[in-house]
């Protein structure tokens, strides 16, 4: 091929690459905006996990706040395989849907080694779940307990002032379920912390 002929298909190769650079950019800048719903959809639909939303979603559309007073009960209970004691501070407490309100539980390991423990919450009734946001939650991640240890854990939550009329009482409930797999971890990551025993003399 001539040089001017090398020269042509240079010039006319460079906007298309620079077209399709551009493209992948876009195209690059818009999968990565697409991952957050995706994973909250695979959350939802696929695993039946519910996300939160936080404190920047929660001013619930701009909707003004209720009038109405609504009564949240609060509920907690551990499993059978998990020794700790968990229970809310408050029993109930009288909320105006569109304000945030705060609450703590408390949790203590009873027993002499470290435990990692997992929340799974709950809202009752069950039409109720989509009007109760929590900004702030326990149960956001795992809670390891030393032997001994007792802890205060805060939720943070609004109710939806969307909420149905009918709707008079919601009640929020945790149970903590023993995490093994991360308390296998930790275990086994305290017993290769401890200095071997010496050996005895022969």
């Amino acid at each position: 091929m001539d040089q001017p002929d090398v020269n042509q298909a240079r010039a006319q190769s460079g906007p298309k690459m620079t077209k399709i650079m551009v493209g992948v950019a876009l195209g690059a800048f818009a999968f990565t905006f697409a991952l957050v719903p995706m994973y909250r959809i695979a959350c939802e639909k696929v695993f039946g996990i519910r996300l939160e939303r936080g404190v920047a979603d929660a001013d619930l559309g701009g909707h003004a706040v209720s009038d109405r007073m609504v009564t949240v009960q609060f509920d907690g209970s551990v499993n059978s395989k998990l020794p700790w004691d968990f229970k809310p501070h408050v029993l109930s407490m009288k909320v105006r849907p569109g304000e945030q309100y705060e609450t703590t539980y408390y949790a203590r390991n009873t027993t002499d080694r470290a435990i990692v423990g997992s929340a799974s919450p709950s809202v009752a009734p069950a039409r109720a779940s989509g009007y109760f946001n929590k900004t702030e939650c326990f149960c956001f991640t795992a809670q390891t307990l030393q032997a001994g240890e007792a802890r205060e854990m805060p939720v943070r939550f609004i109710i939806d002032p969307n909420l149905p009329a009918d709707v008079e009482t919601v009640t929020l409930s945790y149970t903590f379920f023993k995490n093994d797999v991360l308390t296998a971890r930790l275990q086994q990551g305290a017993t290769s912390k401890t200095p071997a025993s010496p050996l005895a003399a022969p």
